[in-house]
């Protein structure tokens, strides 16, 4: 072939090449690693979900949307060993949640009240993703926290449970505010402030559940998590919540009562 036609070609062939390598780059930025995750084989997690209504699901985690005070009662979800990974995903803007029926708070309820948005699941726990990133930015994944009590106490727990599913292979996560008046509002759509917050962690060893479990209080100066440890009783009784509501009632009780913690290293 003369050179008359090779150049041409090369010319396409590269440019071609190049409009591919962009397309990749703009879906895989540098320092980025998506993993690909089966979520419908969640038989862990399948069983321990707590009652509740107006469940939204999502690919990775499920919730159930309290009207009346405008957040989640809970969110529910099972934390993998390989989804624990650390991507540098931009932050997106937070949304009102469509699968909402009455729609979840807008998200200018937060705007000046002196309280950060919250999340529940937490971003980092789902950074395996960019579209599992961007769910956690629905409004009704949030819920007004203190700033020192959001980046303090309740972020070192958060950090902690991705230990766990790293050490255990994969825990059960069950996460949300105490929503028992009386309790402050903001915005205009009144968006209750839990007086207190909690989070339930189950890991299965040798076909037996581990549960260890956390009711903090809402202030800015408490910092040490340990200090909050209680039976899932003690959540049930300060939630209202039925907790592990799927399993036998006899399992469910004993569940229920127990307190891992020397299972969870705590000390």
């Amino acid at each position: 072939m003369s050179r008359k036609y090779v150049y041409p070609i090369l010319i396409v062939v590269v440019t071609i090449a190049l409009y591919y390598l962009e397309d990749y780059i703009d879906n895989n930025p540098v320092g980025t690693t998506e993993v690909s995750v089966d979520s419908s084989s969640d038989t862990f997690g399948a069983t321990l979900f707590p009652a509740g209504d107006a469940l939204v699901s999502r690919d990775y985690y499920t919730l159930s949307y309290n009207e009346t005070h405008e957040q989640a009662n809970w969110v529910a979800y099972t934390l993998r060993e390989e989804q624990v990974v650390n991507n540098d995903f931009d932050r997106p803007y937070f949304e009102q949640d469509p699968k909402v029926k009455s729609k979840s708070a807008h998200w200018r309820n937060y705007k000046n009240s002196g309280y950060d948005r919250g999340h529940l699941v937490a971003a980092a726990d789902m950074e395996f993703s960019y579209d599992a990133f961007k769910d956690t930015f629905y409004t009704s994944n949030i819920s007004p926290q203190l700033h020192d009590f959001n980046s303090g106490v309740w972020n070192y727990l958060e950090q902690r449970v991705r230990r766990w599913a790293k050490e255990n292979d994969d825990v059960f996560v069950i996460t949300g505010g105490v929503l028992k008046n009386p309790m402050d509002a903001i915005g205009s759509e009144q968006v209750s402030v839990p007086n207190a917050f909690y989070k339930i962690v189950v890991d299965s060893y040798r076909g037996e559940y581990r549960v260890i479990a956390f009711l903090i209080p809402h202030r800015e100066d408490i910092t040490r998590y340990s200090d909050y440890i209680v039976s899932v009783d003690e959540i049930e009784q300060a939630t209202g919540i039925d907790f592990f509501a799927k399993l036998p009632s006899s399992q469910q009780k004993e569940l229920q009562s127990r307190i891992d913690r020397l299972y969870y290293d705590i000390d």
